[in-house]
């Protein structure tokens, strides 16, 4: 390492950004490059034989819990007086990506001595501060990254933390006379003044208190978020390339990559058809996204805030949710002899349901906790619940929905229209108007003659009523079980038929159900008829398709019937419709946006008008 970080002949000191995997692997490269005899950290003594046993269980997580005040019943307690003896304790994360941690386990699989210097104190007081982002270590070295910031780092006022600079200080004097070669992985804000301390030679060791005897427990791996410095599923990246010997040295931003492609399969796999595409043009906007989001906040690497923020903004709040489940996953949680310790911001559950208030030994930058407004997923039990209270009798739309479609069929209405005249428009060379554009076929054909053609469309000539979306074709049966006819509730709605599937399988909220179009046809200005599926004059036919196909021929009062579907109508179906004396008109699905498409079809059922007052604090898009 650099003359800088030695502190003599014997010690050379390792500066580390606690919870930092940057930091781990920097540590872990140094470990292995250069030889030492002894490896020294910044912990209390009483901790070394908890800390050690925890680190032979991982990569499975445990904590070290070391309690400052016992629990106390106070019989003459008040409302208003509040928990004057609320338990309080520090605690050492068992983290893979801790760089002290990262260092004690090497020093263990090398055989190469531990000792831990720090001062034992009876209420331990916590250092943060905020620091440059880590990943830097990819273009300076950790002395390059230490010396930037000495002029940020405060010189410490509070007694005990002077007390442990100076502890610490004294001890290495004490193990220079020991060993030949030491490494001292401390902190980033405390390594300067501990070299300062170490060289005025003034130090001795002192005495330290009597302490409660450390604990060892399991963490519940639900709140590891809560614990670990880096997010879970980049920790079991971090250990998952540890044990394959690949390399790891760019997981802090590849492993986002990763968790972004893990979270897109188990949406895709969750909502299926229903979901969004998630292209990998998508998927690079919303990297650029996160970077830019990323530097607006000085960092260099996102945090799961900017993440599912930047996720919900493109990919909807479905993806989003994915991805803040797909953060917290860590895949190394085997059982231990040990109690599950639970943890949130500052505070953490014993086994028995008892609370305590945590300070980190290791702590980190400081964590800004940000809420993000989701629409969650409803539990099972909600969902059938909601079921059992759903009234058979009684349904109808959400009117967001109802608008939207209108809107989308109006379009394919005017796209059917405009196609209708394609073969009368008249073409004619350019001479003082455009009219209504070039025309390129023409003007390509004729570009030896340096001569512009342009088109001139007539007037649409016909009317349109009935527009025919088929979103699934060829449809299985079996998919779309629901099929009916709903009437418009206004002037501005159409008459609808359609098939798609069973709403009573996805409930969403109390008196609200979602299901997804499989295709539907679409009567406007609205009349009254006869439910389709239930009229057996067009029974004669076999698939979901031609009933509508059959139906829209027959209600249309105009010659032409638009028809939306991936392929073009067979020339069975245009028999079918030639018998009725229709035309179809068809318009390709693939002219319009798939993401929009997929938003359509998917649609919400209310048991009754009154559930609209309160439906879109339940209704979520994917």
């Amino acid at each position: 390492m650099h003359p800088v970080l030695h502190f003599s002949n014997r010690i050379q000191c390792l500066p580390v950004v606690h919870g930092s995997g940057d930091f781990a692997v920097a540590v872990r490269e140094i470990l292995l490059n250069e030889r030492f005899d002894c490896v020294a950290v910044p912990l209390p003594p009483s901790t070394q034989p908890f800390v050690e046993r925890g680190i032979t269980h991982l990569p499975n997580v445990t904590v070290v819990l070391q309690q400052e005040t016992e629990p106390f019943a106070n019989t003459n307690w008040s409302p208003g007086q509040g928990n004057e003896f609320e338990r309080v304790a520090s605690f050492v994360p068992i983290d893979p990506c801790q760089p002290v941690i990262a260092a004690l386990r090497l020093a263990m699989q090398e055989h190469i001595d531990r000792r831990f210097i720090d001062l034992e104190v009876e209420d331990f007081e916590p250092q943060s501060s905020y620091l440059p982002d880590p990943y830097a270590l990819k273009r300076v070295s950790v002395a390059q990254f230490a010396t930037a910031v000495l002029p940020a780092i405060r010189r410490p006022r509070r007694d005990q933390h002077l007390r442990r600079i100076s502890q610490m200080a004294a001890r290495l004097h004490d193990l220079e006379h020991k060993y030949e070669s030491i490494l001292f992985v401390c902190s980033l804000t405390d390594w300067p003044w501990i070299r300062e301390a170490y060289q005025s030679q003034k130090n001795e060791i002192q005495v330290e208190p009597a302490v409660y005897d450390p604990e060892l427990y399991r963490m519940d791996p639900e709140t590891l978020v809560f614990l670990l410095g880096e997010l879970p599923f980049i920790a079991s990246l971090y250990e998952e390339t540890r044990f394959e010997l690949d390399s790891d040295e760019n997981l802090s931003v590849d492993g986002v990559k990763q968790m972004l492609l893990s979270t897109r399969e188990k949406y895709q796999a969750e909502l299926g058809n229903r979901g969004r595409k998630i292209t990998p043009h998508l998927l690079s906007l919303y990297l650029k996204y996160v970077r830019n989001l990323s530097l607006i906040e000085c960092r260099l690497t996102p945090d799961l805030y900017t993440l599912v923020t930047a996720a919900q903004q493109i990919f909807g709040d479905q993806f989003a949710i994915s991805l803040a489940e797909t953060a917290r996953e860590y895949q190394f949680c085997d059982w231990l002899p040990y109690g599950d310790f639970k943890m949130s911001i500052g505070r953490g559950q014993f086994p028995d349901g008892g609370l305590i208030t945590m300070k980190n030994r290791l702590e980190g930058p400081p964590v800004a906790w940000r809420s993000v407004r989701l629409n969650r997923k409803a539990p099972q039990e909600d969902k059938q619940k909601w079921a059992m209270q759903w009234n058979p009798f009684s349904h109808c739309s959400w009117p967001p929905e109802d608008v939207a479609i209108e809107r989308f069929r109006t379009h394919v209405k005017d796209k059917a229209l405009s196609m209708l005249g394609n073969d009368l428009a008249r073409i004619e060379k350019f001479t003082t108007s455009l009219k209504d554009g070039l025309d390129i076929r023409e003007t390509l054909r004729n570009w030896h003659t340096g001569d512009l053609y342009v088109k001139e469309n007539p007037p649409s000539r016909g009317q349109l009523d009935c527009v025919l979306m088929l979103f699934d074709s060829p449809a299985d049966p079996r998919d779309y079980p629901w099929r009916i006819t709903w009437h418009a509730e206004h002037d501005d709605e159409s008459t609808l038929s359609f098939f798609a599937t069973d709403f009573h399988v996805e409930h969403v909220g109390p008196g609200i159900a979602m299901a997804t179009y499989g295709g539907a046809m679409f009567l406007f200005p609205p009349r009254p008829i006869r439910d389709i599926w239930r009229d057996g004059r067009f029974d004669f036919v076999d698939t979901l398709e031609e009933r509508l196909l059959v139906s829209a021929c027959h209600h249309s009062q105009e010659r032409h019937i638009a028809v939306l579907s991936q392929a073009a109508p067979g020339m069975g179906w245009r028999r079918l419709a030639k018998k009725y004396g229709k035309q179809l008109l068809h318009v390709p699905l693939a002219h319009f946006s798939q993401e929009t498409v997929q938003q359509l079809r998917m649609f919400h059922v209310l048991n009754g008008r009154q559930v609209r007052s309160y439906a879109e604090h339940f209704i979520r898009k994917a």
